[in-house]
């Protein structure tokens, strides 16, 4: 028979049991008791055997990681008492009774107050493992979004800005850290919806220029007859509208740090004047003649390899690519997934004053099983939803969208391909307008789309923001 020191002793070293699940085994009858107790150690669960609700109560400490299993009828404390008891000392703790014929409606009642399951004797051995096992990995899921928890109570400095415990987080957190240090310009690969911002942010306030101006820019949400005069400013009288002058982003960012979002979008002609810029360290405004001196760090991002980017330049890349920075995707840090949500729910709540809402085991399991093609601006966003709208399942939340038929978007079997995605492409923006009650920012936010690319579709679609605003009134 095992200990529960053992047990304990083993999820500390380890951080999850090596067997199946540990349960507590309670039962007044010896014989039941001790072939039971080795029907489930050869299906290979950890045992700790009782023969009395007394003496169980000695293992129920936060030490214990496994579940409960009971008799109903014992002699002194019965198993309802137990149950109870067990419950008040570790929160949502799965309990499986064990009952007689009679019984039936009074484990009913008690599942109804919150036993997980009941086993009617005499017991099927398969039966009965099959209900521990989902007993076992549902307190297992518990035991791991609690710890999670803990974790981000206890974080202090970059650990409470890019939140993860994976090891490709730890790992960026690491690299960041001395990135920030050497004030080289670095790349930052990540997908969609990764943080590449919020990396650039903290490559900034943990380096020596923290104390001057981070400048962030979306090279593809920028039309391409504004982007020079936002990156190098412009004198008066530079174009038609110049009224004044302008200072550019190269020169508000000077001792600072210039983010240049997306950079495999810039135009050309403009990044042979980056790369100019990079080496010369000077700039020249839009209608001007002066070379005005600037001393600033780059970071950059992209979504796709810049070196295999036919349309980026190879001196420009190697001028930015001393360092680089990788982003995993959300689906390959899945221990992160709760975490995140947990981190961004709370904030959500506290922002709107609002109580907290729990994320149940089904919740997490439910994460674990989306593949979040929205990486963490996804989840943010699907955290903030579940917040706020009491009534919203996690699955609810995780698909306003693609709940959209496909079929009933593209129903009339005699167009072309072409013609059915162009209505399904524009039932999907008409959908987001709505949840987003025509707040076109939050719809390039949630589509991931440049202004100027939403502004076609609208207008190739007739779409009129108009009709959608105040839409979730």
């Amino acid at each position: 028979m095992c200990t529960a020191a053992k047990i304990s002793g083993q999820f500390e070293r380890t951080g999850k049991i090596n067997m199946r699940g540990s349960v507590l085994l309670v039962d007044d009858e010896l014989m039941i008791r001790r072939s039971t107790e080795q029907w489930l150690q050869m299906a290979d669960f950890e045992v700790i055997s009782c023969e009395s609700a007394e003496q169980a109560l000695t293992y129920l400490n936060d030490d214990f990681n496994g579940i409960l299993v009971t008799d109903v009828r014992m002699p002194g404390m019965d198993g309802l008492a137990l149950m109870e008891r067990a419950r008040e000392l570790i929160v949502e703790l799965p309990v499986i009774l064990l009952t007689g014929h009679g019984d039936v409606d009074m484990a009913l009642k008690a599942m109804r107050n919150g036993a997980y399951d009941f086993i009617e004797k005499p017991f099927n051995p398969e039966r009965l493992v099959e209900v521990i096992h989902r007993a076992c990995e549902k307190r297992q899921l518990m035991i791991e979004n609690l710890r999670l928890q803990h974790n981000l109570s206890s974080q202090s400095g970059l650990d409470t800005r890019i939140i993860g415990i994976s090891p490709s987080i730890q790992r960026l957190r690491r690299d960041l850290l001395k990135c920030a240090a050497l004030e080289t310009n670095v790349i930052i690969y990540g997908e969609t919806g990764s943080g590449k911002e919020l990396v650039a942010q903290c490559l900034h306030e943990y380096s020596p220029r923290s104390t001057h101006h981070f400048v962030p820019i979306n090279c593809g949400a920028i039309p391409e007859a504004l982007i020079e005069s936002e990156l190098f400013g412009h004198e008066v009288g530079a174009f038609t509208g110049a009224a004044k002058k302008r200072i550019g982003k190269f020169e508000y960012a000077d001792n600072g740090t210039l983010f240049l979002d997306e950079i495999e979008s810039m135009p050309a002609h403009l990044q042979i004047k980056i790369l100019r810029a990079l080496q010369e360290r000077v700039i020249e405004r839009l209608g001007g003649n002066k070379q005005i001196a600037v001393n600033l760090r780059v970071v950059a991002a992209a979504k796709v390899d810049l070196r295999i980017e036919e349309n980026f330049r190879q001196d420009l890349y190697y001028r930015l690519n001393v360092s680089y920075l990788h982003l995993p995707p959300l689906r390959d840090r899945h221990e992160d997934i709760p975490l995140l949500f947990e981190h961004y729910a709370r904030q959500a709540a506290e922002q709107h004053h609002r109580e907290l809402r729990r994320v149940t085991e089904q919740d997490v399991l439910t994460m674990g099983q989306y593949k979040w093609p929205g990486n963490v601006r996804e989840l943010k966003n699907a955290a903030v939803r579940y917040a706020l709208d009491g009534g919203l399942s996690l699955a609810d939340t995780l698909f306003p969208i693609t709940a959209i038929s496909l079929s009933d978007a593209t129903k009339v079997d005699s167009l072309s391909l072409a013609a059915q995605l162009a209505n399904y492409e524009r039932e999907v923006i008409c959908q987001t307008l709505k949840l987003c009650s025509g707040n076109i920012k939050a719809v390039l936010d949630q589509l991931d789309l440049p202004r100027r690319t939403l502004n076609q579709k609208m207008v190739k679609y007739d779409i009129n923001r108009q009709e959608f605003m105040g839409a979730d009134d």
